[in-house]
């Protein structure tokens, strides 16, 4: 009987291997301070972490000899998990953001678009303005441009075209950035 999963998983957890689950002979020690202890002998090690009753944690498994630290490893967890939500956290998310609008859109409705795109400007994000085209209205391309200027003149902040405006999938569409 095979017992491999039947599914293949989507991402790879990295392990963190601690006490008899390192697998080298050797390791570099470090306190739970981050004091270097020396290189020792892994059953010295595990000995060491034993005595004050904490464990071996290899924290870079990649050096020559891997790097280990004698602390808790359910404070080295929290510690780890918490560093990498920061992470995520800090990580800046600037994307494109998009605003839709129509060519047969009514004054107010544009003016609504255009406080959204405010918005997005001033947060540092590439916009896409995306008229989109139904029926007819997709043979009136120049037409459909005129409106499209028109809506970008009325930007009140500062920005940057990119480029010429394109059609595709449906309509017209066009990327703006925000002025250094």
């Amino acid at each position: 009987m095979n017992n491999k999963p039947f599914y293949k998983p989507r991402f790879r957890k990295e392990r963190t291997w601690i006490n008899e689950q390192i697998r080298a002979r050797e390791v570099r020690v470090t306190d739970e301070q981050g004091e270097n202890l020396g290189v020792f002998k892994i059953e010295d090690a595990i000995k060491m972490a034993k005595e004050k009753n904490l464990d071996l944690v290899e924290v870079v498994p990649n050096a020559n000899p891997p790097i280990t630290r004698i602390t808790s490893f359910d404070k080295y967890r929290y510690q780890k998990d918490k560093k990498d939500r920061e992470d995520r956290k800090a990580q800046k998310n600037v994307g494109v953001k998009r605003v839709q609008i129509t060519v047969r859109a009514a004054k107010n409705d544009l003016e609504v678009k255009l406080r959204q795109l405010e918005k997005f400007i001033a947060e540092g994000h590439q916009v896409e303005i995306f008229v989109r085209l139904r029926g007819r209205e997709k043979g009136q391309k120049d037409w459909v441009r005129k409106k499209l200027d028109a809506f970008v003149k009325m930007i009140p902040v500062e920005h940057k075209v990119l480029g010429d405006a394109r059609f595709g999938e449906g309509g017209l569409s066009i990327q703006i950035l925000p002025k250094k």
